[in-house]
């Protein structure tokens, strides 16, 4: 039986125990003020705890780091101002119904404050609670409401480009899930707050509103009331409902002060970290000579005649005494930091740290001892500013940004030599000579000019090395001449586009997508990472760029992407997909300077053998021609393409759409440089010639 009834009174010692209920008791309590009179003695203890609360509120504003540390603001705002407009109401049933009794019927806190302000005139006390409302409406509540408006304009205009930042992040592995969703709470947060801290900045200045009407009202009524109804002089009426009035409005009015100027200090504190007082203090005393030239201001004003000397005197020596300890503490530290890296630091170096020798250079550039005045003279500074001109210009054309070249020396090289290096692997060489000009003549003869016969280092063209002195004459003759740092730069750029491929990296190809519009980046978080990795993207890319297609379309290539991965997850078929969507511009890089794009197309023969001989089904297609088909294959395109060299043309090789990545893969290996592409990367609206048939 004992059990039993323990057992059905724990739901309502449980009940009882929640804070939310007991929450919910004191909020009715608060309305129910409004609605039945209050006792003297409630009005007291109501009136402590509302400046009790103000008090709190302002001090917890002063000693949170952030803003959405203290996120209930809002809420506890509009539970001060119902606490404020109930005992406002409660005291105003008191003075209007007990006032003719004396100045002790509204409570004894009200009569206090009324003795302690007006000094027994109630004309000072209507002033003060005049300057009072005046402060609180007019200055604090009305900026701090303009603040927290502008404060939630901006943190909604901001929230697309901060959300997009937290993707960015966490698409190139800077941040993890979790971070990511924490990050994303955070800007939630903070988004409602200013929002909500708006609309309470409408709390602040309502109550303000509110208590002046009610004292005016108070102050009328009570001086009616008084006279006709309690038969009171109107002299001695205006004193004692005056009296009362005033300190019921004052001790009302201080609380909403107080918590005015906590819902301005919460909302000016948005870029400000930390505690109030060590942000203003640290910021303020951060500057010594601010400190300085007060002190001597507050000197000069102590000295003019007139004026009093002894509170000018004494800030000045105390501005001045703070700023020599701000400057002694900013010495001690700058001496500590140094005593301190002076310990940490290691005595000898013994050697350089090993992990410094597993870092790559993408491309270097390394040159002989006799070459070095190439970067230490005018020459030097043409070298470099060519590289910079073919960084631009691979950017601009192939959508590619070149890594920095890294220019150094190399004992162990022949004097006149260089070395193109390509992730460390050597990618070119060539022989210079400092001072000298190398000519070559564009239709393939013999130079007559004197000089050292030699070979152009990047066509493998006949060239000759000439004194500066023949420079004009070359020219007459037609011949093309150039200078050292041109040789290596005409190298390098041949280079560069050989290896594009190899050279755009994961980390490149997240530069990419950040670097694109702001409009672009909705098309790139629906595709990325849903429909295709950045790996993925970075492997498509390097397809385009391996043979030559800019990439610098990148929005296309995207589109692209999400139409083919729908289909296919297979990266050479996305590749060929995206390929068709940039058929204009793959056809405009073909078409010749006379406006048409010169073609040779694939004989039906070897378009139905190279067919019938890829094998596999789905992504494991490949080709398993015959050895001696090839070979068959590799004469005719070699024969055709010598013929129409001689004939001053460089075509393009034509094929359908499904053979077209086989024929180029076979291609490749012996004509790196001829270009092939399908029926379906020729735009409608170009201009073709068809030269001939393989």
């Amino acid at each position: 039986m004992t059990d039993q009834s323990t057992t059905a009174s724990d739901p309502f010692s449980g009940f009882f125990k929640r804070g939310e209920v007991w929450f919910g008791i004191g909020l009715l309590m608060i309305l129910t003020g409004l609605i039945f009179p209050l006792p003297p003695f409630l009005v007291d203890i109501g009136l402590a705890i509302s400046i009790t609360f103000a008090v709190l509120i302002l001090m917890t504003v002063l000693f949170i780091g952030k803003p959405l540390e203290f996120s209930s603001f809002p809420t506890v705002l509009l539970i001060a101002t119902l606490i404020r407009l109930t005992l406002n109401l409660g005291t105003s049933r008191l003075v209007l119904t007990y006032g003719n009794e004396g100045t002790a019927a509204a409570g004894h806190v009200v009569e206090s404050f009324a003795s302690l302000v007006m000094g027994g005139d109630f004309i000072i006390g209507v002033i003060v609670f005049a300057i009072l409302t005046l402060v609180n409406f007019v200055v604090i509540t009305k900026g701090s409401g303009r603040i927290a408006e502008v404060a939630a304009r901006f943190t909604l205009d901001a929230m697309p480009g901060k959300q997009m930042a937290i993707d960015a992040d966490l698409s190139s592995g800077l941040i993890n899930e979790d971070q990511a969703r924490k990050r994303r709470k955070e800007l939630e947060d903070e988004s409602s707050f200013f929002g909500s801290m708006d609309g309470s900045a409408k709390f602040v200045r309502g109550d303000a509103v509110a208590g002046l009407v009610i004292t005016f009202v108070n102050a009328i009524g009570g001086i009616v009331l008084g006279t006709f109804r309690h038969n009171m002089p109107i002299l001695q009426a205006a004193d004692t409902y005056v009296r009362l009035t005033v300190g019921d409005g004052l001790v009302t009015q201080i609380p909403a002060l107080l918590v005015s100027v906590a819902a301005g200090l919460l909302v000016t504190k948005t870029n400000v970290q930390g505690s109030t007082d060590k942000a203003l203090f640290n910021q303020l005393a951060g500057y010594p000579m601010a400190l300085g030239m007060s002190s001597g201001m507050l000197c000069v004003l102590a000295l003019l005649p007139g004026m009093p000397f002894i509170p000018f005197a004494l800030l000045s020596a105390l501005s001045g005494f703070t700023c020599y300890m701000v400057i002694q503490q900013a010495k001690n530290r700058v001496s500590d930091q140094l005593t301190t890296d002076n310990k940490n630091k290691p005595a000898t170096v013994a050697e350089e740290p090993i992990a410094k020798s597993l870092s790559i250079d993408m491309i270097r550039l390394e040159l002989g001892y006799a070459l070095l005045s190439l970067i230490n003279s005018e020459a030097g500074q043409r070298l470099t500013d060519q590289i910079k001109g073919l960084r631009k210009q691979l950017a601009g054309d192939m959508g590619f940004i070149m890594p920095a070249v890294r220019i150094q020396d190399n004992l162990q090289l022949p004097p006149n030599s260089y070395v193109l290096r390509v992730k460390e692997i050597e990618a070119g060489r060539g022989d210079l000579r400092p001072g000298m000009l190398l000519v070559m003549d564009p239709r393939g003869q013999t130079i007559t000019l004197p000089g050292e016969a030699t070979q152009e280092p990047t066509f493998g063209l006949a060239a000759t090395w000439i004194d500066p002195t023949y420079r004009e004459e070359a020219l007459f003759k037609g011949y093309t001449v150039v200078d050292p740092p041109t040789v290596i730069t005409t190298h390098l750029t041949e280079l560069v586009k050989d290896n594009m491929s190899e050279l755009l990296s994961y980390s490149e190809t997240q530069k990419l997508l950040d670097e694109l519009g702001r409009e672009q980046q909705k098309l790139v978080a629906d595709v990325i990472p849903g429909q295709i990795t950045i790996s993925g993207l970075q492997r498509v890319l390097q397809n385009l760029l391996a043979e030559r297609i800019s990439v610098r379309d990148l929005p296309t290539i995207l589109e692209g992407i999400s139409e083919a991965t729908a289909v296919t997850r297979n990266l050479t078929n996305i590749s060929e997909h995206v390929r068709t969507r940039l058929a204009r511009q793959i056809s405009d890089a073909n078409t010749n300077d006379v406006g048409y794009i010169p073609m040779v197309t694939l004989s039906p023969e070897w378009e139905q053998a190279f067919a019938e001989y890829v094998i596999g089904e789905g992504d494991n297609r490949q080709l398993a021609m015959p050895p001696s088909k090839l070979q068959q294959f590799i004469t005719s395109i070699r024969q055709s393409y010598d013929r129409f060299a001689a004939m001053g043309e460089s075509p393009v090789l034509l094929t359908s759409g499904p053979i077209r990545g086989y024929v180029r893969s076979v291609v490749e290996r012996f004509r790196p440089s001829t270009t092939v592409l399908s029926q379906n990367e020729i735009h409608p609206k170009a201009k073709i010639k068809t030269l001939g048939q393989i």
